[in-house]
């Protein structure tokens, strides 16, 4: 089986509290990457930030005191112009999803898992590391057209953190 991890695809990433214009322009191509694993028999599985409505008392409010992706508001939902039929999401209160690992550590059949999305240089390099970790022989790849970072710079620095523990950068 081969998968495709779709991070954090969330309105408050792309034009709401934390939106940009990077984020906002990969959306189309997320759809298509999207479209694409379909038609290939992928797996597709999506993770989604997750915050409650004491975020501001948490660590990471604490450092970034912009409350985003409070659950159940419109900022937390997944973008609709993405095909969500049929996949597994898993919330997550912080950068990595354990959740996500614990399940693809459970498939036994598992190829191959490509992640793309929102932000690469938090969310995306976590749960690829945190992935690549778990499963050191599982062949795992960053299609770097469908991510978007904070800042451009710190997109291609992610990038290249990634390249640099072996995963593949399209």
């Amino acid at each position: 089986m081969d998968i495709l991890v779709v991070v954090d695809m969330q309105k408050d990433f792309i034009s709401g509290a934390l939106g940009t214009k990077e984020a906002l322009s990969i959306v189309p191509r997320v759809a298509e990457k999207i479209a694409q694993a379909k038609k290939a028999g992928k797996t597709i599985v999506f993770t989604r930030d997750t915050h409650h409505e004491n975020y501001l008392d948490t660590q990471e409010g604490k450092n970034l005191p912009v409350p985003h992706c409070i659950e159940n508001t419109d900022g937390w939902q997944l973008d609709p112009a993405l095909d969500t039929a049929g996949a597994m999401i898993f919330d997550k209160p912080s950068f990595g999803s354990e959740a996500l690992v614990r399940y693809l550590k459970s498939l036994n059949d598992l190829r191959s898992a490509e992640f793309v999305g929102l932000c690469t240089d938090i969310c995306v390099i976590t749960n690829v590391l945190s992935t690549k970790c778990a499963l050191p022989e599982l062949p795992i790849s960053v299609d770097s057209a469908c991510c978007a970072g904070v800042t451009p710079e710190s997109h291609a620095n992610a990038l290249s953190a990634m390249r640099m523990c072996q995963i593949k950068i399209d």
